[in-house]
């Protein structure tokens, strides 16, 4: 019976010694950052480049949904971040993020954090029940993030993206217009360039 239980005790041993290594080297795998990937060497593929990188960095940011509007210029080496965000945390993310990308030597972050307000979040529900149960805005809705973004301010809504016709464009502004206690609501949504 002794010997069993020392058997038990070893394999139990060196599965968590597996385990551990096992571990340890997926962290340390995970913990590289993707964005590190060396810039081109050509320098007319590297504004493009720099702003696939940027582009694909804010997108990836955790809490950005389609209440936050993420826009970016790239400027040689240098950055400028805009738009507007729910969350504090999304404009700090957004700077951090863009700043690790090999290339980029200076941020300029002025994303506004949108105020705090019961009544923009309760506009920002709605409109995203007026928007997305119309049938032809549906197909919007199952991305991650949505094409179509939904930013409230003070009772004012603003309409921000990319969509696929003139027709979406103009169904979403009269549904985001129908919402009760709406101020206005500007239409920035942009028609898909077909290639």
């Amino acid at each position: 019976m002794n010997k069993i239980i020392r058997n038990h005790t070893v394999n139990i041993v060196s599965l968590f010694f597996s385990l551990f290594l096992v571990l340890g080297s997926v962290g340390t795998v995970s913990a590289a950052p993707h964005s590190n990937t060396p810039a081109p060497a050509d320098t007319a593929h590297d504004q493009a480049w720099l702003e696939s990188r940027v582009r694909h960095q804010l997108v990836m940011i955790p809490w950005y949904s389609l209440f936050d509007n993420l826009e970016y210029k790239v400027d040689g080496t240098k950055v400028t971040l805009y738009g507007q965000v729910v969350r504090p945390v999304i404009k700090a993310d957004a700077g951090s993020a863009v700043k690790k990308i090999a290339g980029v030597t200076e941020v300029d972050n002025q994303i506004e954090v949108l105020p705090l307000s019961p009544n923009d979040d309760r506009i920002r529900r709605q409109e995203f029940r007026a928007i997305f149960s119309f049938p032809s805005l549906q197909r919007y809705a199952i991305q991650r993030v949505p094409s179509i973004h939904i930013v409230v301010k003070n009772g004012n809504v603003t309409l921000e993206g990319v969509v696929a016709n003139e027709s979406d464009k103009n169904v979403a502004y009269i549904r985001a217009d129908g919402v009760p206690g709406v101020f206005s609501v500007t239409n920035n949504l942009q028609i898909e360039k077909k290639s």
